[in-house]
């Protein structure tokens, strides 16, 4: 049985991409920057590279056919990246965004958007058979933005309240990588994976205060103060602008859902409730 390199091992959808795939009975192999810290299960073979420097990949990608790549470095490194892992690798699943999807929230020129297009036209034009999967917006974003506030009241202050979008758990992307990466017929697939209902931002603080049996309040707050308060928990201006214009796009609209998550898998996508449940440690003191 071949074995799966996957790249970003130690990451929100990484880790549950390793654990499925053990789950499987699929050999994997983890890459990551500091195996000492890795924490990833006893049968992960774990060897060092770093995607900064591309050099590091020839040991980990040794006898390897195929890759789950979650770019996690600046983009400076990708195209030496990626010819390092065409030269050794028959397939890739790369791990991108719904750049091409015509909905609001995800059209907001931003230097994501562009650098994930830069990045599948390296891996189409590298010869590699490939998969995109695209998911829109991570549920654990949630664990980020909204739990210091809410392990600390009752309040959350944010802006855009009325701003909906799909959340997905990272258990479902997982999911789908693992489906793609252990069988045939996915080449040249470009997946866009949601969560199964829209909600509004502040219907979502209220679904994380129903799994915890709190009433939470959603306060908003105008896009100058956020802008103001978010460098405390995202120390970097031009994500902040990208969000702020996604949300600022999405309100007052229903978010953009697929099924591909339940067609791949074979069950339906877990609700933003479901993910608040699995995750409700993170949310309490």
């Amino acid at each position: 049985m071949s074995r799966v390199l996957v790249i970003g091992a130690t990451g929100t959808v990484g880790r549950q991409v390793v654990s499925q795939l053990l789950a499987r009975g699929t050999p994997v192999r983890a890459m990551v920057r500091n195996p000492l810290s890795a924490a990833l299960p006893p049968q992960v073979e774990v060897r060092q590279g770093d995607l900064t420097i591309p050099e590091t990949l020839v040991n980990c990608l040794d006898g390897i056919d195929t890759v789950f790549l979650v770019w996690v470095a600046p983009p400076d490194t990708a195209a030496p990246v990626v010819e390092h892992i065409s030269r050794r690798a028959r397939r890739i699943v790369l791990l991108s965004s719904p750049y091409k999807t015509p909905h609001p929230f995800f059209q907001q020129p931003n230097r994501l958007r562009l650098f994930h297009a830069q990045l599948e036209q390296l891996v189409e034009a590298s010869g590699m058979e490939w998969t995109f999967l695209r998911p829109g917006i991570f549920a654990a974003n949630a664990r980020l933005w909204w739990a210091p506030q809410i392990r600390s009241g009752d309040v959350v202050r944010w802006p855009y309240a009325a701003a909906a979008t799909a959340p997905i758990h990272e258990s479902d992307i997982a999911a789908v990588a693992v489906r793609v990466l252990t069988e045939q017929g996915h080449a040249g697939a470009e997946y866009v994976l949601t969560g199964p209902e829209s909600s509004t931002q502040a219907e979502q603080v209220s679904t994380i205060g129903r799994a915890l049996g709190r009433n939470l309040r959603y306060e908003e707050i105008s896009p100058e103060q956020a802008r103001r308060e978010l460098l405390l928990i995202i120390p970097a201006p031009p994500i902040i602008e990208m969000l702020l214009n996604a949300w600022g796009a999405a309100v007052d609209q229903p978010a953009f859902i697929t099924s591909r998550v339940a067609d791949l898998t074979g069950f339906e996508p877990r609700t933003f409730f479901e993910w608040s449940i699995d995750h409700a440690l993170d949310f309490r003191c």
